[in-house]
């Protein structure tokens, strides 16, 4: 069943990343496209076979949807709207690439840089679920699983890790696919987020013990030194 899910994450991650970067791009003809999409991949195996093979707990709640029962509304809401930005994002990135050409493209440094931000919100994101088995993809009280505060590993750092890591992703992912445009328009989803963050705060101080006590340890949610 594991192997099973390995090559169901490669396929999703495939058919979502590549049909929406190369539909609308209008061309195969996209090397920067294919790297990434290589690394994606990469990347995703080193996931499922380092993290998740160990915690297929874990695992299995990342496979369900991002629209469940238990969710307060609040987070269904932010969640969806979420979503959308994410993949308008990641569609808009070809558009103008290829078509909108709004802005000049990044130089060579940048869009390198970009590849490393990518890189390093991954690995940031691999660590979180490393850390916290209770990283599902939705907000609510894990009562079956026992929930309990996380504050070691990337936790101790900041208390949104995976966050952080989304957030450099999707600057990233701009970069090295040579759009400023992108990459200013992922303060779209990078909003939503902050709001996330402040709804699912809320929710944890009321439904998880010990939750107020790890903000006053960990005081920073997203940044390091800023926010």
């Amino acid at each position: 069943m594991f192997i099973l899910k390995v090559l169901i994450a490669i396929v999703w991650n495939i058919a979502i990343f590549g049909g929406l970067l190369f539909l609308p791009a209008g061309t195969f003809d996209w090397w920067r496209a294919w790297l990434f999409l290589g690394v994606v991949e990469i990347a995703t195996i080193a996931t499922m076979i380092g993290v998740f093979r160990d915690n297929q707990d874990l695992l299995d709640e990342r496979f369900k949807p991002p629209i469940q029962k238990e969710q307060p509304l609040s987070d269904k809401i932010i969640t969806s709207l979420l979503l959308i930005a994410f993949l308008g994002l990641v569609v808009f990135i070809p558009l103008d690439v290829f078509r909108f050409h709004l802005l000049v493209k990044p130089g060579a440094i940048a869009s390198a840089v970009g590849l490393i931000f990518f890189i390093a919100g991954w690995w940031i994101i691999s660590a979180s679920f490393k850390a916290n088995t209770f990283a599902i993809p939705v907000v609510k009280h894990q009562v079956d699983r026992q929930q309990t505060v996380i504050d070691t590993g990337v936790y101790s750092i900041v208390r949104h890790p995976m966050y952080a890591g989304v957030t450099l992703d999707m600057i990233g992912m701009s970069l090295w696919l040579e759009s400023y445009a992108a990459a200013l328009l992922a303060i779209v989803p990078i909003s939503l987020l902050v709001v996330r963050i402040a709804f699912e705060e809320q929710f944890l101080k009321q439904e998880l013990k010990d939750y107020d006590a790890y903000t006053e340890k960990v005081r920073y949610r997203l940044l390091p030194y800023l926010w």
